[in-house]
């Protein structure tokens, strides 16, 4: 068998040399070394995305993990010195539903906790393992993220996150965190839009209590998201305009006001993304006590002859444009035999009407209809008056709860509307309380493609 000599191969400049022949292989002899063949720090792409629920990798191979229908969890081969894996987002869907990498039984991944899963949730994230030794077993020595089909936008976490056209909506629905991994090339394409609704009022109870006033609404539409927005939109006054950096914000989702007996209402609480806090609603009023402001402010509180009660100050603390209006009255009777009812709770664009004598009790004011999520949608109603015998006020369109005429309880505004609740009607007790406010919500909505 011939042999060939290193410094006849060197002169060998422009000419191909062929060793071996299909199908044979060509051996190194002991104790020998290579160089410009075998793996060299790369992978074996495999071009049909993993879709199964789980997989496991093979060491020297890449592949495209395809978590559209379902997350997906890999897990790695026995760990060698030198053994490589890499993965990719197949089609931009970590983020909906997330992949796991799962190291072998006893070893690490990134110098983490033995048997310790690593959990991937960013939208476009790749990543190359390479086995290192037993003490950091894993290491990602490279991380890329593949977005929009290369497009230079805002990539972002946090929420439950919807798609409309080219846009990306995080509905916060409790506490939690927006998070900002990516901003975009283009600075008119950073300003989000946003919705912050607080938590509604609960009403007052009983004798004819005013409804609950609705959380605060706050809301802002860029040009760069188009979908029809309320009239309450404050583009483009500066101090609405949120301008996104890279940035972790904590969102915070007002509670609505826990429903009472024998008392006045109690205030919603605040809505908050960045610089944007949205007031909770007053509680509605019972008898004739002071009222208190508000988002929207409550309905003003019922009583027997001729004494009346003014509602709780919509839009407090003020804001432009307002967050809310005022709750209506209860208007006094005409004489001592006759019953106030209580008025209706303030809503995001209509104020509580007023409660009658011997009823019905003032309905709740309307609140505000946005399409930020793809779907037309009020929130934000009054909560409807209660009244001691005769009919109730009905709630404002957007989870406003209705009132409670005669013996029985307010209804509770609809959750994450920061509708406000019902006002209770006649006696007391726990059988008769006014209803509690319904809890707020924060939506945030930009350009991802």
């Amino acid at each position: 068998m011939s042999k060939i000599e290193v410094d006849a191969i060197d002169k060998q400049s422009g000419s191909t040399l062929t060793l071996g022949g299909s199908g044979t292989a060509v051996t190194l002899a002991s104790g020998a070394t290579q160089s410009g063949f075998g793996r060299t720090g790369t992978v074996d792409w495999q071009t049909t995305p993993k879709t199964a629920a789980t997989f496991t990798a093979v060491n020297g191979e890449g592949y495209f993990v395809n978590t559209t229908s379902n997350a997906i969890t890999m897990t790695m081969p026995s760990g060698s010195a030198g053994a490589i894996v890499s993965i990719q987002d197949y089609n931009k869907t970590f983020d909906s539903n997330s992949f796991t990498v799962s190291p072998a039984s006893g070893e690490k991944i990134n110098g983490g906790a033995t048997d310790g899963d690593l959990i991937i949730n960013t939208e476009g994230q790749g990543l190359t393992f390479v086995y290192v030794d037993a003490t950091v077993g894993w290491k990602t020595v490279h991380e890329n993220e593949f977005t929009a089909g290369g497009s230079d936008l805002i990539v972002a976490t946090g929420g439950t996150i919807t798609t409309c056209g080219n846009d990306k909506i995080h509905t916060f629905t409790g506490p939690g965190t927006f998070t900002v991994c990516q901003v975009a090339g283009c600075a008119a394409n950073n300003l989000v839009s946003y919705l912050v609704v607080a938590g509604g009022g609960s009403g007052g109870a009983p004798d004819g209590g005013g409804g609950g006033g609705a959380g605060g609404y706050r809301e802002v539409k860029s040009p760069v998201t188009p979908y029809t927005a309320s009239p309450l939109d404050g583009y483009p006054s500066a101090p609405n305009r949120i301008t996104v950096t890279a940035a972790a914000f904590p969102i915070t989702v007002g509670a609505g006001g826990t429903p009472v007996e024998g008392n006045r209402g109690n205030n919603g609480s605040n809505s908050i993304f960045s610089t944007i806090t949205s007031a909770g609603g007053g509680g509605g009023m019972q008898f004739n006590v002071s009222p208190i402001g508000g988002g929207s402010g409550g309905g003003g509180g019922g009583r027997a002859g001729s004494c009346g009660s003014a509602g709780g100050s919509g839009n407090t603390p003020p804001t432009t444009p307002a967050q809310g209006s005022n709750g209506g009255p209860s208007t006094p009777g005409s004489s001592p035999g006759s019953i106030d009812s209580g008025g209706g709770g303030g809503g995001a664009t209509a104020a509580g009407a007023a409660g009658a004598p011997n009823g019905p009790g003032g309905v709740g004011g309307a609140g505000g209809t946005s399409s930020i999520n793809g779907t037309p949608t009020t929130r934000a109603g009054g909560g409807g008056g209660g009244s001691e015998v005769g009919s109730a006020g009905g709630g404002g369109a957007g989870g406003g709860g209705a009132g409670k005429g005669g013996t029985g309880s307010g209804t509770a505004g609809t959750a994450n509307t920061g509708g406000g609740g019902g006002g209770a009607g006649t006696g007391g007790g726990a059988s008769n309380q006014a209803g509690a406010g319904g809890s707020g919500i924060v939506i945030i909505r930009y350009k991802f493609q």
